[in-house]
């Protein structure tokens, strides 16, 4: 296993919106990054969110123009897998799917050194299935950031059933070195952060279709009577009711009754009605 001081190079497979984020604070920490997708206008896309974002840091005095043009020219997009062979460290971002996590992962193991990390983004799924598609299991581990990647300050560190303890550190002190902290979770279903958050958010919906309270009011009921920046149904609305969806099944399935999705979160993403990134889920957007 490669100590931290001998990363250099970091993969990132998939360039969505937490593969992007990834690559972003990364790079901005000083890491030459390989960001990896299945098609040129999905890396294309990662790259200008990743420009976006740091256009944004500098409109708010937050960095100079010259660190967000070093931050980008550390960065690589591609869409041969293969690139990523010169990567010291990987964090796959893929689709929250087992299968897909699962091919990329045996695909991994084939083309990198053998003393390569692999760490895993999925939020819900068990890291030690995913690990089984490997032949390094003891090196695989994972790093579930939270949504955006370059704003939230915590990593969540979560072990595998064969995870060797040196790699449970490398992945702490790795996220340390991007500026976030970190916590730690055994491999169970939903980990620390959506084990929790998932029925918050289901239970939020779930009041709001009951017609216990306007969606505004129960939004601003949960922030001024908890202290959470979002309600539940405007935190959907910003990770995507997609993804919600994915991974409250996924834990109904695991753990029962008590993650069951609620009846109006299918609805909306039957309707295509998917929060910010399409422009409408509980609320509308620009």
């Amino acid at each position: 296993m490669r100590e931290l001081d001998a990363i250099d190079t970091v993969g990132v497979v998939g360039a969505g919106n937490m593969g992007s984020g990834i690559a972003q604070v990364a790079a901005m920490s000083g890491y030459d990054v390989v960001i990896r997708d299945i098609e040129q206008e999905y890396v294309e896309n990662g790259l200008e969110t990743i420009e976006f974002s740091l256009d944004d840091l500098v409109s708010r005095g937050e960095i100079d123009e010259t660190a967000a043009e070093d931050t980008l020219d550390r960065i690589t997009g591609t869409t041969d897998l293969p690139d990523i062979a010169r990567a010291d460290l990987v964090v796959e971002a893929v689709l929250e799917e087992m299968g897909v996590k699962q091919e990329v992962f045996e695909e991994l193991d084939t083309i990198l050194d053998d003393d390569v990390v692999l760490a895993t983004n999925t939020s819900t799924l068990s890291i030690t299935s995913i690990a089984a598609a490997t032949d390094r299991p003891e090196l695989v581990v994972g790093l579930h950031f939270m949504n955006p990647v370059p704003i939230m300050e915590g990593v969540e560190v979560v072990v595998g059933e064969q995870t060797d303890e040196a790699v449970v550190q490398l992945a702490h002190d790795f996220a340390e070195d991007l500026d976030k902290t970190t916590w730690e979770a055994e491999d169970k279903p939903g980990f620390v952060v959506n084990r929790v958050l998932m029925p918050w958010i289901n239970e939020g919906i779930r009041a709001y279709d009951e017609g216990v309270a306007s969606k505004g009011d129960l939004d601003t009921g949960l922030k001024l009577g908890t202290n959470v920046p979002m309600g539940p149904l405007e935190l959907a609305d910003h990770i995507g009711l997609d993804i919600v969806l994915n991974a409250s099944e996924t834990l109904y399935e695991e753990l029962g009754d008590r993650y069951k999705p609620a009846y109006l979160l299918k609805r909306k993403v039957e309707a295509g009605d998917l929060g910010k990134k399409t422009g409408k889920g509980f609320y509308e957007y620009e």
